[in-house]
């Protein structure tokens, strides 16, 4: 099924997620970040000890240019993450896609309804993809820039943690739910 714009008659809101409003939720997504992160960090420091990070063997230009390309990465990451739900969206029939930032969460939202197999395309879509993308990276570069591009895939993962929250919440939902994520926020409906 591809995005609708009206929701069906006989539909009805069963579930919604707004992390600017339900404290509680955004408070768990926020600890399940962490601890995914902390899960993705701690066995790599014994494969490359953070230290090459802080190298300065290269002197300290190269220390700060990978600070810099760090800092640059992560923001377009950011952008990128948002671009690849876009796209999704689209991929899935909507027409337009509304992006921004709240200053805690970036989002791509549109006002169309999805079914839960189509959402969850693209709730999954950005992490699978600069998941892959940044795992082939990773080996070929040099030690030093090994968090540069981990870290990176750490933001990505643990940055995901609301992808993969309401993946996990919708897959447990009837198979008739569509999906309203209108950027901060989701309404889940279902005609049973």
């Amino acid at each position: 099924m591809k995005a609708v714009e009206c929701l069906p008659e006989g539909y009805r809101e069963i579930y919604s997620v707004d992390l600017q409003k339900n404290k509680k939720m955004a408070i768990f997504v926020n600890l399940l970040a962490v601890v995914i992160a902390v899960i993705l960090v701690l066995p790599m420091l014994f494969v490359v000890p953070i230290s090459t990070l802080f190298s300065m063997e290269d002197g300290m230009k190269s220390y700060f240019v990978r600070f810099f390309a760090l800092l640059i990465l992560t923001i377009v990451y950011m952008v990128l993450h948002e671009l690849v739900h876009g796209i999704s969206m689209k991929i899935c029939g909507t027409k337009k896609v509304k992006y921004g930032f709240t200053g805690m969460y970036a989002f791509a939202g549109s006002k169309d309804y999805y079914d839960k197999k189509s959402y969850i395309f693209i709730a999954l879509a950005p992490v699978v993809l600069w998941g892959i993308v940044l795992a082939v990276i990773n080996p070929f570069v040099p030690a030093e820039w090994f968090w540069v591009i981990y870290l990176i895939q750490i933001m990505n993962l643990s940055g995901a943690a609301g992808d993969l929250f309401v993946t996990v919440k919708f897959s447990q939902l009837p198979s008739d739910i569509l999906i309203q994520d209108y950027g901060v926020g989701m309404k889940v409906f279902s005609g049973k």
